[in-house]
């Protein structure tokens, strides 16, 4: 199942990005902060909701202690979404996202380095099929290629184009919320991990994440307050796209920490490949055009999901 939830993950966050870019304002400094009390209040709202659907028995200590172990993932979580909603209002989301999310084939590598050391894989060999290996070095080259070929266009682009306002400056946005999300990413896959983990059920996850977010949101309400002399209202009719990526956002990570919690290293580079999806949606939607080196990488990821896709079903016939 963790190939569904990995593909239900990519296609959510896709789709999230989407709905990111047409609620970035170029005119508005704040844009990115309202993002993120939207994000917040709907991750809370899914997190206080499992805490009783689940029956989950937190107590003050208990949340404390467990979120604590929980911080190296969410905080780098955090930071690298609200940089990313940042970046959006100086690049093209077809720029931004690609290169962001390199950082799944990075996570992959920092995986198998830790699950190496603490011997829960003593050969990748063994722990996974010749299609799983090909697949996924596939997609995670079709990804980073995708980076190379963006940010080679986007120099150029930003050069010759005054709508940056930046400059080439603005490439700092993805390539800090690589770095963050690379060590969100494997802090995830450590944390999750069925047999060496940290004792963190998908469930806990969510809903520390969750809570965390809304902590994170609540404070930026209170900045926007602060700074602006007005209370920002996240209900008004204008902040349609900001609710609508939130949704697709906590969609998402409903079925990435199942993904994660059963095969992190494949599902990682995986759902990182959602910035293809996000790719063609601004193709369609935003009108952003793309080049024959961009569909040559899109196509080398799309090949290597499917032969993820057939080893998963291999893999469930031959049990």
């Amino acid at each position: 199942m963790w190939f569904i939830f990995a593909l239900a993950a990519t296609f959510g966050w896709g789709l999230a990005d989407l709905f990111y870019k047409k609620s970035a304002q170029d005119n508005d400094r704040y844009s990115h902060l309202k993002t993120a009390i939207w994000v917040g209040l709907v991750m809370g709202a899914v997190s206080i909701a499992l805490i009783f659907v689940s029956g989950s028995e937190f107590t003050l200590s208990s949340l404390l202690i467990d979120a604590v172990k929980y911080s190296p993932a969410s905080l780098s979580y955090i930071i690298s979404m609200v940089v990313g909603y940042a970046g959006l209002r100086y690049l093209e989301l077809s720029i931004i996202s690609p290169v962001q999310n390199a950082s799944g084939a990075f996570s992959t590598i920092a995986m198998i380095i830790y699950f190496t050391a603490v011997g829960r894989v003593a050969a990748i060999g063994d722990e996974f099929s010749a299609l799983d290996i090909i697949g996924t070095v596939i997609i995670a080259a079709g990804v980073i290629a995708l980076a190379i070929v963006e940010k080679k266009l986007s120099s150029a682009e930003i050069a010759d184009n005054s709508k940056y306002k930046m400059g080439a400056l603005a490439l700092i946005f993805p390539l800090l919320y690589c770095l963050f999300d690379t060590v969100g990413t494997a802090a995830d896959g450590i944390i999750l991990d069925e047999e060496t983990g940290l004792g963190l059920s998908e469930t806990d996850v969510l809903i520390l994440y969750g809570l965390t977010f809304l902590a994170a949101g609540i404070i930026a309400w209170i900045f926007l307050l602060a700074k602006t002399k007005k209370a920002y209202n996240p209900f008004a009719k204008s902040e349609k796209s900001n609710a609508a990526a939130a949704c697709c956002e906590e969609f998402g990570q409903i079925f990435y920490v199942y993904a994660m919690a059963r095969k992190p290293m494949l599902a990682a580079p995986m759902v990182a490949s959602y910035c293809i999806v996000s790719v063609i949606l601004s193709r369609i939607f935003l009108k952003e055009k793309l080049k024959a080196s961009q569909y040559a990488c899109v196509v080398s990821v799309i090949v290597g999901i499917v032969i993820l896709g057939i080893s998963e079903g291999l893999a469930e016939a031959g049990e």
